[in-house]
């Protein structure tokens, strides 16, 4: 079994990120409720503990993510971690001091949106960038996020182009018409969906590493009742009775639902890395824990379709 805080290499770069990676967007007030406190010494606690692969982006909570994520890497010491951001949506503040953000795959938007992100991070560079939930505005981006992205990765601001997704058709759009170094796509994988199996095979194919999110679906993975959320809206009742059916299937097995969720992805030797959301630090602990819990293959064997 990996050890989530073992390293794998992004083949196209001369990168290497942590199996595990904390997303950020949880450390936000905006949509999170999140304090910054809280949000602060969860990233250093993620620290801490050698979890050095950080997943953010400006829209979650419009720049809030980004700046407390970048409290939390100004007190820190030792090696200097992996972070990862997106472009696509700028902030604008507005003449009543609130911020809003919108879509812009334009190239002089994409090098305008890492400059923001520097300054709310505090850093220098950035290692990888996904382009943001380009999934209406495919052309667009391939146009003018994707070279300027190429462009600023020939210069050495940033170390990889990525792509960042829920769609399993926008990652295959791109697959095929540029040059990436990884991808993220949430959801997709997950003890509840699938439909990335083939993607996935198709960037182990092309040495472009795939980074797996959204190993919840939003939360019901982790606490399958009635008001548990699946991809990103209320979980209906076909849903909520999958996930019991293969929570009774791991508890059979003497494992946690989310211990499931969020190994099942790593079980593929073709997925590099897991990001989860953290909030708070226990969510921390929880995680690296569940990572390292023993998941026996018959689990995986139990669960019709589910084979990694």
């Amino acid at each position: 079994m990996r050890d989530p805080l073992d390293e794998a290499a992004l083949p196209r770069t001369g990168l290497r990120v942590r199996r595990l990676a904390l997303g950020t967007a949880p450390l936000a007030s905006i949509f999170w409720g999140n304090d910054a406190g809280t949000a602060v010494r969860t990233a250093v606690r993620a620290l801490e503990l050698g979890i050095g692969f950080f997943d953010t982006a400006p829209f979650y909570g419009l720049g809030e993510a980004e700046r407390r994520l970048g409290r939390a890497l100004a007190g820190a010491g030792g090696e200097r971690p992996v972070i990862a951001t997106k472009a696509g949506r700028l902030l604008a503040v507005q003449p009543d001091g609130s911020v809003d953000a919108h879509f812009d795959f334009g190239y002089d938007a994409a090098r305008q949106s890492l400059e923001s992100s520097l300054e709310r991070l505090g850093v220098d560079r950035v290692d990888i960038v996904h382009i943001h939930d380009p999934d209406d505005h495919i052309q667009e981006a391939l146009a003018g996020t994707y070279p300027a992205l190429v462009a600023l990765r020939d210069e050495g601001v940033i170390g990889a182009v990525s792509l960042g997704t829920n769609s399993v058709g926008t990652a295959a759009a791109f697959l095929e018409r540029a040059d990436l170094d990884c991808m993220l796509v949430a959801g997709r994988y997950t003890l509840l969906d699938r439909s990335a199996a083939d993607l996935i095979d198709t960037c182990a194919d092309r040495g472009v590493a795939y980074l797996a999110a959204g190993v919840f679906n939003s939360g019901v993975l982790a606490r399958p009742r009635a008001g548990s959320w699946y991809d990103y809206g209320p979980a209906s009742d076909e849903t909520l009775d999958r996930a019991a059916a293969i929570d009774a299937v791991c508890r059979r097995h003497g494992v946690t639902l989310r211990a499931a969720a969020v190994n099942f992805p790593l079980a593929n030797p073709a997925v590099t890395s897991v990001i989860v959301g953290m909030a708070a630090p226990a969510e921390v602990d929880g995680n690296l824990a569940d990572l390292r819990a023993p998941v026996p293959d018959d689990l995986w064997l139990e669960l019709p379709g589910m084979e990694p």
